[in-house]
Parts: C-alpha cells; structure tokens; sequence
C-alpha cells in the first residue's frame, strides 16, 4: 500500500544518553546514512544535527515507503557501523552498549526515536530552530553560532552554502 508521509521532525537518541557521538567517524557513519537514504530515493532531510548522544532532523518519507523500513534502515546501518569501529577501535566502549537481549547482542539506539509529524509551517520552523540552535545551548556549548557548528544543517541555512548534497531546502519541496 502507497504510503503518504508529512514531514516529520525525528529525535534518535543513543543507547543510555551514552556520548557516543563525540567522535567524528561515527558522525561521519550518520551522514553516510543520510546520503545513502536520500540517493536511494527512500526520503528527503530538510534538516539536521548530530549532538553528543543524539540526533535531530527534518525528514519525510518517500511514497511507497514504510517509515519502519526506512527508519529502520537508518538505526540498522548507522548501529552495525558503530559496532565494527568500536571492535576495532576501542572495544572497552563497545562493552558499554552490550544487552545480550533476544534479537541482539549490542544496542546503540534507544528503542522507539521520536517521531513527530510537521502539520503546520509554525510547528516546521520551531523544529528547524531548535535543531539549529542546540549546539549553542549553554548545556552543550558547541557553538557560539547555529552556521559554526560543522555537524548540522545550519550552515547551509545561514549562508546558502550546501556541504552536504544531499540536503533539500525545505522551500525546494
């Protein structure tokens, strides 16, 4: 069955609020994602940022897609990554994300990202400023300004200047 997706403003957060998300090569595993998904044709990201121990952005879903299959291969991809730098890397990290649970030995995603539909251009906009903004929080101060943070869509906002191909200006939608 044909699906048709709003926009969504997704929240996925790492396994025990770990700050995983620290080191650059596995921020570069997410934006990997992120391109593989939009070349795929499975969705569009209008924005993003990726923070210490989690993810924000503003996605939708192509037609004909199921959000699980998609959000699920964004989680699957980017988890499988993590595991195999950190076995090679640093395996006492890896330990932290060990559940020997049912369906998997590691877990690097907190089960069920929040999910919240755009119904309104208002609702769009809070979302994009508050993805924007995060970083320059004073909790997290990784930026004085939104377009300084490397890790975010921001930039391409601000300037106009497009780092990674893959992000569609959500007035080109």
């Amino acid at each position: 069955m044909l699906q048709t997706y709003h926009t969504e403003f997704l929240t996925g957060t790492i396994f025990n609020w770990e700050h995983l998300l620290v080191n650059d090569v596995l921020k570069n595993v997410i934006i990997s994602s992120f391109e593989w998904l939009v070349q795929n044709k499975k969705c569009t990201i209008n924005a993003f940022v990726i923070m210490p121990n989690h993810i924000h952005m503003l996605w939708k879903i192509s037609d004909g897609f199921e959000r699980k299959d998609v959000q699920g291969a964004l989680f699957s991809f980017t988890a499988h990554e993590f595991k195999k730098h950190l076995k090679k890397k640093d395996a006492v990290h890896l330990q932290k994300y060990f559940v020997n649970s049912s369906d998997r030995d590691y877990q690097f995603w907190e089960r069920e990202p929040m999910a919240k539909e755009c119904w309104t251009e208002k609702f769009f906009r809070q979302k994009l400023n508050y993805i924007h903004f995060n970083p320059c929080q004073q909790h997290w101060n990784l930026a004085a300004s939104p377009e300084e943070y490397k890790w975010s869509s921001a930039r391409f906002y601000e300037t106009g200047i497009k780092n990674f191909s893959w992000l569609s200006h959500f007035n080109e939608c």
